[in-house]
Formats: structure tokens, C-alpha cells, sequence
């Protein structure tokens, strides 16, 4: 599956962000999906998921309740909502799918070419 994510940019902190995840090329509903981010210098880190269509989403303790993850299967569109955001949410945003779990990335999955987000002060 290919992925291309959208829709970072700048926003101050307590804004809205929504981040968009464009797939093709395989059946998306069968694919477990999520996004994560990095900073430069520290490893990508898990910001949510979940595992097939349907399935219960999980969220990174750093996230809950502030970012909600959504899929629409017909479009083939994964979405990141992102709302009260801090400063310290600022990374590269990639989106993420894989044919098994999502939480922990390996050889199969595939990646999104990233997005930036920055929340200012």
C-alpha cells in the first residue's frame, strides 16, 4: 500500500490541526493503520492506532484525549485530528499502515512521507 500524508503546518499552541493520509493500492479496510512522529534526534514514536477496520483505536498516553484517530475506508483516507495543541506536540507526522499490527512497525510497514507540524508558544 502507498501512502501520502497531508495537511501540517504551523498553529499556535491550543489550536486544531487535522492531518490527512491519502492510500492506495490495496485494500485499505484490511490494513491496520496509524500515525506516528518524530523529532529530529530522537526515535519516531507511536501516536495512536488500530488494527483493522472496526477495531478498537489506541493512543499513546501523551495524546489521549487530545488527538482522535479516524479512518474512512470508502476513500481510502486515514485522518489524525489533532486539538489543544502544545508546543511540545511539534515533529514530522507520518502515517503508517501494516498487513498485521501497527503499534510496533517492522519490515512490512509501509510509510507516508511525513508532514510537519509546528505549534508555537
Amino acid at each position: 500500500v502507498q501512502l501520502q500524508a497531508s495537511g501540517g503546518g504551523l498553529v499556535q499552541a491550543g489550536g486544531s490541526l487535522q492531518l490527512s493520509c491519502s492510500a492506495s493500492g490495496r485494500t485499505f479496510s484490511r490494513y491496520a493503520v496509524g500515525w506516528f512522529r518524530q523529532v529530529p534526534g530522537q526515535q519516531r514514536e507511536f501516536v495512536g492506532g488500530s488494527r483493522w477496520s472496526g477495531s478498537s483505536t489506541e493512543y499513546a498516553d501523551f495524546v489521549k484525549g487530545r488527538f482522535t484517530i479516524s479512518r474512512d475506508d470508502a476513500k481510502n483516507i486515514l485522518y489524525l485530528t489533532m486539538s489543544s495543541l502544545k508546543p511540545e506536540d511539534t515533529a514530522v507526522y507520518y502515517c503508517a499502515a501494516d498487513p498485521r499490527t501497527i503499534a510496533v512497525p517492522n519490515a512490512t510497514t509501509s510509510w507516508g512521507q511525513g508532514t510537519q507540524v509546528t505549534v508555537s508558544s
